[in-house]
């Protein structure tokens, strides 16, 4: 899997539980996937259509850094499929644990909102890569 983004949990981002709220680490995730998205598929239009079902494995407290990776796992005519991984970074071990995992969708749209194909070559190159 590939580093697609990095975070902290703040004050602001904690719940009623003193854990990090789930709609704040998806929403990072789901940020994330969307950029790695539009970056594997070189253009700036792509949208979440679909978010698998989501597991928070582990709970997150404030000054634990995130780190979010991402994962190609198939390519449509106007979508990319991508597994989306939070993971607590823990700096004395230098080891890092699953806090939550994802299947994401993303398409490429118009100006209208409508799909359109990603460009072929971008495809193929995507293909040959998986």
């Amino acid at each position: 899997m590939e580093l697609i983004s990095t975070k902290i949990c703040k004050t602001s981002d904690i719940g009623v539980n003193d854990n990090l709220f789930g709609g704040s680490l998806l929403s990072w995730m789901d940020e994330a996937g969307g950029s790695y998205a539009c970056t594997k598929c070189c253009t700036p239009n792509m949208i979440t259509l679909k978010i698998d079902e989501v597991i928070f494995k582990k709970p997150v407290k404030v000054k634990e850094h995130i780190k979010i990776y991402g994962k190609i796992l198939g390519i449509g005519k106007s979508s990319i499929k991508l597994l989306v991984e939070a993971r607590r970074v823990n700096f004395t071990g230098s080891m890092e644990e699953s806090v939550c995992s994802t299947q994401m969708l993303f398409v490429r749209i118009d100006q209208k909102g409508n799909a359109i194909p990603i460009n072929q070559d971008v495809r193929v190159k995507i293909v040959k890569a998986l």
